[in-house]
């Protein structure tokens, strides 16, 4: 099976593309975000592995905006990756000589507080990926001589991976600001068939609203708190058609073969303009979802069983104490 994955070599993308793929898979290192999916929707690659939320920085827009535009695609898997920089260079290079640093904005964003100590007069050049800057600075000829297509910098900020690979030389190890910083990856495939319940499942959609009006998003959260679903992640994302429009990127606990995700679904689906299904799938830290006596689907059943008695004219005693749970 063939996996793309955000490139080059060296990214933590792909240390997650080596936790889902097995023996005998192939990895292709593509540029960008956009790049990974689209060779997933036309059919180059069988899978996708790319980034969507850092434990410091939150979402990767480039992810939550592809997946959220274009062909359906699906979540099937999510991997957990702990993230550690090294400010690396051509060897030769000294700490006094860098005035600019390279790295994926998320990857600077996660080192500012180290750069601000360390290097106060560095500027950040953005790269699209923690690699590509690693990469790049092996492909100069000399310290004072870049190669045309590569940007002028003199330091990369990447994982150590990316440094060994390409050759360089790491001036400061650990120079992330958080020790515990984490990257949720998904892999994602073209639709199917949905998998079976876990028990420690998460569900992602992204929902769009009819207008904008006031309670629009309480709306849109009420059809989740009342069917007791915990959200791990929301975030607003601009829909391009005009300014002030937003979509909403949403991850929940659950699977959509429950019955309170199942209803939590239509539900949206009958309030908004769209629900696009990113799909459910397994949590990385396989955590079970803790579900309420009302929330469980042994209580969806019983309020259906009980309505079903209404409609039949079968009312009695029995059918309202079956509707209060007991």
């Amino acid at each position: 099976m063939r996996y793309a994955y955000l490139g080059p070599q060296g990214t933590f993308t792909e240390a997650a593309a080596l936790q889902a793929s097995g023996p005998g898979d192939e990895l292709v290192a593509l540029a960008s975000v956009d790049a990974v999916l689209a060779s997933l929707r036309c059919g180059d690659v069988e899978r996708a592995v790319v980034p969507i939320e850092n434990s410091v920085e939150g979402g990767v827009p480039q992810t939550l905006d592809s997946l959220g535009s274009g062909s359906s695609l699906t979540v099937v898997r999510e991997m957990l990756v702990p993230i550690t920089f090294v400010l690396a260079v051509r060897p030769g290079t000294a700490l006094a000589d860098v005035r600019r640093v390279s790295s994926h904005p998320h990857g600077w964003a996660q080192c500012r507080g180290w750069v601000a100590e360390h290097l106060p007069d560095a500027t950040h050049v953005p790269a699209l990926s923690t690699a590509a800057p690693a990469q790049g600075l092996s492909m100069h000829a000399g310290p004072q001589a870049p190669a045309p297509d590569v940007p002028a910098y003199d330091a990369a900020l990447c994982s150590p991976l990316a440094a060994l690979r390409f050759g360089l030389e790491v001036l400061a190890d650990d120079v992330g600001d958080n020790a515990a910083a984490v990257t949720r990856f998904v892999l994602v495939s073209r639709p199917g068939p949905v998998g079976a319940p876990s028990g420690a499942d998460k569900t992602s959609v992204v929902v769009f609203q009819n207008d904008d009006h006031p309670g629009g998003l309480l709306e849109l959260l009420e059809q989740f708190a009342t069917r007791g679903i915990n959200l791990t992640r929301i975030e607003s994302r601009p829909t391009g058609d005009a300014l002030g429009r937003y979509c909403f990127s949403i991850d929940c606990e659950g699977h959509v073969g429950e019955a309170r995700v199942a209803e939590a679904l239509m539900g949206l689906h009958r309030t908004c303009s769209q629900v696009r299904f990113l799909g459910s799938y397994p949590r990385a830290d396989a955590v079970p979802v803790r579900v309420g006596p009302t929330t469980s689907d042994a209580a969806f059943a019983r309020a259906r069983a009980w309505l079903d008695d209404l409609r039949a004219g079968r009312t009695g005693e029995a059918g309202s104490a079956r509707g209060l749970g007991d």
